[in-house]
């Protein structure tokens, strides 16, 4: 066992260019109670001969396993407590380990805490104050686009973002890890579902800032290859999660979530790529290790079930705000 609480581990591919800044502030951090585990995913930009030339501990993937598959090596590595995911394209505030620590161990129920994402290059404005779900099946970053000044206030969330967010180790033995057959975009919010039906909480820690340039591997927003992913997970996310019973409930819900979002995609072009995840998904959910429903948890369905619906009202009410801002 090491004698630090936390590992941060750092899902690295083609990242060079932000690793520098990334591993600068932690080294600046006023808590040092860590070690800093990078996990390159096949890089070929010069991340792995910088990274050796650094001294950085790194492990080193022969190819691209995807952000869940390199989190996951590093979550099996690390021998501490708790264990922080932080992307490259990131820069940490001075109190920002020691507030996500402290956050963490507040309660042995917690198993993740988010951190408070502000925009690297528009340090005005919200990336995520913990990420939401919705009765659509629409995951969204709270906060998103609004004022870096306003989420000062701790508060359960549905999930972490794990471009930075810390989590108890050992709940992973009871869980599972990161699912790998989603390969990138939404296993954050599958792994904190998983948690919650087991009755864990998820918190959001303001006073865990950190800069984050946001979309720094991908290369985009929007992309067809993120695009068709996401889209692939959402319907993975719901079949996993969601008993029978649940998904029946929810259904016309979702299915109205999948036609406005395959109309939005199709005006910006990518609607041919959103209906080819989606029917990926729907083709393949039969692969997934659907989470066994168990009766004796119904609280802890209920409770999500409220979290969908409450998750719902807040992003039309954030939605309203960002298009009010807009028309001013």
């Amino acid at each position: 066992m090491s004698g630090k609480q936390v590992t941060i581990i750092i899902p690295n591919y083609n990242g060079l260019q932000f690793m520098g800044t990334c591993i600068d502030a932690l080294e600046r951090q006023n808590c040092q109670d860590f070690e800093i585990l990078v996990v390159d995913n096949g890089s070929t930009d010069g991340s792995v001969e910088w990274l050796k030339a650094q001294g950085i501990p790194a492990v080193f993937l022969p190819e691209n396993t995807g952000f869940s598959g390199a989190v996951n090596t590093g979550i099996r590595a690390a021998k501490t407590p708790f264990v922080l995911l932080l992307n490259n394209d990131t820069e940490a505030a001075p109190d920002f380990v020691g507030a996500l620590l402290a956050a963490v161990r507040r309660s042995k129920r917690i198993f993740a805490v988010s951190s408070k994402m502000v925009q690297m290059y528009h340090r005005e404005l919200m990336d995520d104050a913990g990420d939401m779900y919705t009765l659509m099946g629409w995951a969204y970053q709270r906060g998103v686009g609004r004022s870096s000044r306003g989420y000062n206030r701790p508060m359960e969330v549905f999930s972490a973002c794990a471009g930075a967010a810390i989590y108890r180790r050992e709940v992973f033995d009871e869980i599972g890890l990161f699912d790998e057959m989603h390969f990138a975009y939404l296993e954050d919010i599958d792994v904190c579902y998983r948690a919650k039906l087991r009755g864990y909480h998820v918190r959001y820690c303001p006073e865990a800032v950190v800069y984050h340039v946001g979309s720094g591997t991908s290369g985009s927003k929007y992309n067809p290859f993120k695009v068709r992913l996401a889209a692939r997970n959402n319907v993975y996310l719901n079949y996993k999660n969601m008993p029978l019973g649940q998904l029946a409930v929810n259904f016309p819900m979702i299915a109205a979530g999948i036609a406005v979002k395959y109309l939005f995609f199709r005006k910006i072009g990518f609607g041919k790529e959103y209906l080819e995840g989606v029917k990926e998904g729907l083709l393949t959910m039969g692969k997934c290790r659907k989470v066994p429903y168990a009766p004796d948890r119904l609280g802890n369905y209920l409770s999500v079930q409220w979290e969908l619906i409450a998750g719902t009202f807040l992003y039309v009410y954030e939605f309203s705000m960002r298009q009010l801002k807009k028309l001013r």
